[in-house]
């Protein structure tokens, strides 16, 4: 079961890098985007996904929604993209989302003020009351190469 497992997250990244590859092959994307900009200093990004228990990604999708995302930005991250699978069975439970770092020192950080936070505290408890939703989260860091068109 574990070999299945780690060869659905391998799967879950290759699509999340897909497709980053794809939207920004759409000049609306290069030209309209803040976010895909060329950048001054330097970042990095991390690639994560989320493997939800069965019946639980809507609730994860509601959380990102509604108070994942702006605690991300409080602490520090940028939201980039978030995403979920169009085929099964990765399409009921996964969810693939980049978000970006100025470097791993401030993702750490990053990462632990958020973790501490008392209104993430608050979401987490009240979101799992009901059955943990997130089964597993995978996350790789990863740089943009010099032709890339997202620095």
């Amino acid at each position: 079961m574990k070999k299945n497992n780690i060869l659905v997250l391998s799967a879950s990244a290759l699509t999340g890098l897909f497709i980053i590859g794809v939207l920004l092959s759409f000049p609306s994307v290069k030209t309209l985007s803040p976010v895909v900009s060329a950048r001054a200093e330097p970042r990095i990004f991390e690639l994560r996904t989320y493997t939800t228990n069965e019946g639980k990604l809507n609730a994860l999708h509601t959380r990102f929604r509604n108070h994942t995302m702006r605690l991300f930005e409080k602490h520090g991250m940028t939201n980039i993209g978030y995403w979920t699978p169009q085929e099964s069975p990765l399409s009921k439970n996964t969810l693939i989302y980049i978000v970006s770092h100025r470097d791993r020192e401030s993702a750490k950080q990053s990462w632990e003020s958020f973790i501490n936070d008392p209104n993430w505290k608050k979401v987490a408890a009240e979101s799992n009351a009901q059955g943990r939703i997130v089964e597993s989260v995978d996350s790789i860091f990863i740089e943009a190469t010099d032709y890339s068109q997202i620095q």
